[in-house]
């Protein structure tokens, strides 16, 4: 397979990532009950100073899913865009598809640790895409990708 079609794979797999975490993490409602919904009253009920700035828990789990959801997105761009650099100059891109695929390994790492499978399958697919995008640049002959 050719390093542009993996990176294509990856920035959908990414979108989609991001489009999920959004609308299921970010923005979803409760559904584990009154327990849950306590712990989230809780966590914006009380507030605290922070380098000058009065915030609770709930500021920095909403602003951490929501800079997450952006990091995601801005990732989903940045394969395609490596994808069109694929064609012309593969090995160029090697050394930044490396940092993704340990960052994306990584992130699979934590998402099976403290969330749940639905992300760190993802985490994982995408980082083999990124692998295989990393390995097939570096071939000797990439034409036409």
């Amino acid at each position: 397979m050719k390093p542009t079609i993996l990176l294509r794979v990856a920035s959908i797999l990414t979108l989609i990532h991001a489009v999920l975490h959004t609308i299921g993490g970010v923005f979803g409602k409760p559904k584990n009950g009154s327990d849950e919904v306590a712990v989230l009253e809780t966590m914006k009920a009380h507030q605290f100073l922070v380098m000058g700035s009065s915030r609770t828990y709930w500021d920095f789990f909403f602003g951490y899913g929501l800079i997450l959801s952006i990091c995601l997105l801005v990732e989903a761009v940045l394969f395609w865009q490596l994808g069109e650099i694929a064609k012309s100059q593969p090995k160029l891109i090697r050394p930044i598809l490396a940092a993704f695929i340990l960052a994306f390994c990584g992130t699979a790492l934590i998402a099976g640790r403290y969330f749940f499978l639905g992300p760190t399958i993802t985490e994982v697919l995408i980082a083999g895409c990124l692998a295989g995008a990393y390995v097939t640049a570096g071939a000797k002959r990439v034409a036409g990708s």
